[in-house]
């Protein structure tokens, strides 16, 4: 069997920058196992498998998201990427819509300037961490921030007082890992004032459980940072800079329930995955 693939690099201004994703075009589905082999092969923070939806009313695609590790239920720039591959190849298509199995339906639209339009539900983090809890996460990360915010025990907000300091954070992955769910997403942020990348907030994003020391750029942690920027700053839309090795940058703006993030992308590699017999 030969199947599709791109490698789009997602939130991308530059060459070498934003968050690289497979995107693998299916007729029907494989069976878990061989999906999850398969992104393991590819060994990207994500492979987006999709598939025509048999209901068009509904959605168009139906799309799921696998780590080398782990399927997860939510996934932003693959989801970018996805949205990316199919309208660059049909352009006559203003917006794509995908039924997904965690996180309902999701689209990517066509925006301004080449950029992408992508609403993705709002995650805000409702539970302020107990002490105890923010005294492990300070020795996790290896300095102490301002606030900690949870999101049921799948996303940890820290936030910090200052862009330098979640710059120099030097994470003790194991130590994250024993904190919350074992897939848990722990996200450091700042605003960004003087950090030089032109955003208004910055941040960085660990997911060690799912075989993501440190994520490129991400679009799901972005679903709880929108929320709590947007409230702190008493404003609807912001800009944001994901300050990893590669970097992005993402727009922000609250709709409603929804997080509407742009960005652009850029298909770097296309081919064929061969999937032989044993």
């Amino acid at each position: 069997m030969r199947i599709p693939f791109s490698q789009i690099d997602a939130f991308a201004t530059a060459s070498f920058s934003g968050n690289p994703a497979a995107v693998m075009p299916l007729a029907e589905w494989l069976p878990d196992a061989q999906l999850q082999a398969i992104a393991e092969e590819n060994n990207l923070a994500e492979t987006a498998f999709l598939r025509p939806h048999d209901n068009p009313a509904i959605a168009e695609f139906e799309l799921r998201w696998f780590t080398p590790a782990v399927e997860v239920a939510l996934c932003g720039h693959a989801t970018l990427a996805s949205g990316h591959l199919i309208l660059d190849a049909l352009p006559e298509l203003p917006m794509v819509r995908f039924l997904t199995r965690q996180s309902g339906v999701l689209s990517v639209a066509r925006g301004t300037d080449g950029q992408y339009e992508m609403a993705l539900p709002a995650l805000p983090a409702h539970t302020e961490a107990a002490k105890a809890m923010a005294a492990q996460l300070a020795a996790a990360l290896g300095a102490e921030p301002a606030e900690v915010w949870l999101r049921g025990d799948q996303y940890c907000l820290a936030v910090f007082e200052h862009a330098h300091e979640v710059r120099a954070l030097k994470p003790d992955m194991k130590s994250l890992i024993q904190l919350l769910d074992p897939a848990a997403m722990f996200i450091a942020t700042s605003l960004g004032l003087g950090d030089g990348s032109g955003a208004q907030v910055i941040s960085r994003v660990f997911v060690p459980g799912a075989g993501i020391d440190e994520d490129s750029v991400t679009g799901s942690a972005h679903c709880v940072l929108a929320p709590y920027w947007s409230a702190r700053m008493g404003r609807e839309s912001f800009s944001a800079y994901q300050a990893s090795k590669r970097g992005g940058h993402i727009g922000c703006r609250m709709a409603g329930t929804q997080v509407v993030l742009t960005g652009r992308c850029r298909t770097v590699i296309e081919g064929e995955f061969i999937l032989a017999s044993a």
